[in-house]
């Protein structure tokens, strides 16, 4: 059993050893920086890697272990931009290859995931290294509704989490990301989020997905799903926005390489009614805010739904993929207040989430109906691309 002592800012025995890997842990509890080192210290050797923390009074390690102390920030559920500033800072300094960035809960990835994660970076022409999670049900849904099948379609990169709470990354991938924050302001108290798959793409690196198995989500404190998919998609949307010419351009999306487990919803019929109902009562009192984002088509399909019983709901995917395109151009035109607009699509994201419940209920395995989904986005890209270039033809 290793012994332990408090971390420091001092090294170990390993002071002067030339590291290949930092590992930077954002903020976290005492015991999940335990388990975060712990994990570590299995997967690696202890002179091939510097871990930054960012607790201000870090528990005990390995003494094999070399750890410092890194810049602190505010995040509490999800990588910010100033992480990605002071990860690529403390590798530069330090002269490491690689960088694995780790969010909040990461003690519930294996040490073999840790691994496999630095591996791809250090050991492959692989510039950003990303997850792919097991999670449990009932987890994920906006992105299985938006983040994922946007990406893929736009970018042509199937990750299937594109904001995920760990990543690896090649030194020159950190200093793309690192500036990037820098533009956005890194130092920034708001909810600022940086996208590391559309800039990977848009400069032309390569991305590359691990298979990471079961992972804990951290919850935000203090903000319901509504506020989420709120800053999550605006957040999406800006940088698609940011990045035109990037995803305009023609590109062959790579194969499929995995068949992810099955996974069903738990969604009760209470849950499906109330959603059901939401997307409803907005259908009725929505309609001049919707007739500014959405064709006549799209108004006459969700008039038709709005009238089917809970248990029979179902939101097409071609229809679904055409409504955020749809919302997409109206955030980018300004069409309404961008906050009006998150709002109006929150009852439709209901009616999908619903969709999607009822779908996998009647036997389709959830991540089928997802890869459904996220290939009607790719379809109707041609049609984003149009209205993107001439935004005046509104398609009926």
């Amino acid at each position: 059993m290793a012994t332990t002592n408090p971390i420091s800012g001092q090294t170990s025995t390993a002071e002067n050893a030339a590291a290949n890997l930092l590992v930077m842990a954002t903020a976290m509890p005492a015991e999940q920086l335990d388990g975060v080192l712990a994990n570590l210290s299995e997967a690696f050797s202890a002179d091939s890697l510097i871990v930054a923390t960012q607790n201000e009074q870090p528990p005990s390690a390995p003494t094999t272990l070399r750890v410092i102390t890194a810049p602190r920030s505010n995040a509490t559920w999800m990588l910010r931009p100033g992480d990605f500033v002071h990860a690529y800072e403390i590798a530069r300094e330090h002269d490491v290859r690689a960088v694995v960035m780790l969010g909040p809960n990461a003690n519930s990835l294996s040490p073999l995931a840790l691994r496999a994660l630095a591996e791809a970076v250090l050991n492959a022409s692989t510039d950003l290294a990303m997850p792919h999670y097991t999670l449990p049900p009932n987890t994920g849904f906006i992105n299985s509704a938006i983040l994922y099948p946007l990406t893929r379609a736009l970018f042509a990169a199937r990750v299937r989490f594109p904001l995920a709470l760990d990543l690896a990354l090649s030194m020159r991938m950190a200093e793309r990301l690192a500036a990037a924050a820098r533009r956005i302001g890194a130092s920034s108290d708001d909810d600022t989020i940086l996208w590391p798959v559309n800039e990977a793409v848009a400069a032309g690196f390569t991305v590359d997905e691990i298979d990471a198995g079961p992972r804990a989500v951290p919850q935000p404190a203090g903000i319901d799903v509504n506020a989420i998919l709120a800053l999550i998609t605006g957040s999406l949307f800006g940088d698609i926005e940011a990045k035109a010419a990037a995803w305009q351009r023609p590109r062959r999306p790579p194969l499929m390489r995995r068949t992810s487990p099955d996974m069903l919803p738990a969604g009760s019929t209470a849950d499906v009614a109330r959603m059901v109902e939401a997307f409803r009562l907005a259908n009725a009192n929505l309609q001049e805010i919707w007739s500014l984002v959405l064709p006549p088509h799209s108004l006459v399909m969700l008039k038709r739904f709005s009238v089917v019983e809970p248990s029979a709901f179902r939101l097409p995917e071609n229809l679904w993929a055409r409504i955020v395109f749809d919302f997409l151009i109206a955030y980018r035109l300004r069409t309404i207040n961008r906050g009006h607009l998150m709002g109006a699509l929150i009852p439709l994201y209901l009616g999908w989430l619903a969709s999607h419940i009822n779908v996998t209920a009647a036997g389709t395995a959830a991540e089928r109906h997802i890869e459904a989904v996220a290939s009607a986005f790719e379809l109707d890209k041609p049609y984003l691309v149009a209205r993107w270039r001439w935004p005046d033809r509104f398609n009926a």
